[in-house]
């Protein structure tokens, strides 16, 4: 039974494809959180190993939440690697173990890009397709995003 939610049907087929693309990334970002956590080492390791850890989790349960959006508009969210890899907007570097200083660079540059991206599907969500739910779920995604990038560039002086 496909949803009767006030969105015409090419419209959800839109914003579903967008918040798979959300998806993408939040997997992308994952990965790259864990793998990151998993090769710390030398100064602030505990403090960066809790700190990868929290925000790992936190984009799960994020993930989690996108796909049940996408479902919720009779969607079907993606679930391969390689989908995630193809629609992700980040960029991965096998086989290479950056310093912890560059794994931060690194995240919050990922974290800052998906914010820039969130900015746009929360707008094209709401004026494009009169979805304000999904235009609301998408704010309140970009603005964990943008908190993650800020604790991270505390690592930083003159952040």
């Amino acid at each position: 039974m496909k949803p009767d939610l006030g969105i015409k049907e090419k419209d959800l087929t839109e914003i579903n494809d967008l918040l798979n693309h959300v998806l993408a990334d939040g997997n992308v970002l994952y990965i790259k959180l864990r793998k990151f956590h998993w090769n710390l080492s030398g100064d602030n390791f505990m403090e960066l190993h809790k700190l990868f850890e929290e925000q790992y989790d936190a984009v799960a349960e994020a993930i989690d939440e996108v796909a049940e959006r996408i479902s919720t508009l009779g969607g079907v969210a993606i679930g391969t690697t390689t989908e995630f890899a193809e629609l992700s907007l980040l960029i991965e570097n096998p086989g290479k173990i950056p310093t912890n200083q560059e794994m931060i660079k690194e995240l919050v540059n990922d974290h800052e890009a998906i914010v820039k991206s969130l900015r746009k599907f929360v707008d094209d969500t709401e004026e494009k397709y009169g979805d304000k739910g999904t235009s609301d779920f998408l704010t309140g995604l970009m603005q964990a995003h943008e908190k993650m990038a800020w604790k991270l560039r505390k690592y930083f002086k003159g952040s």
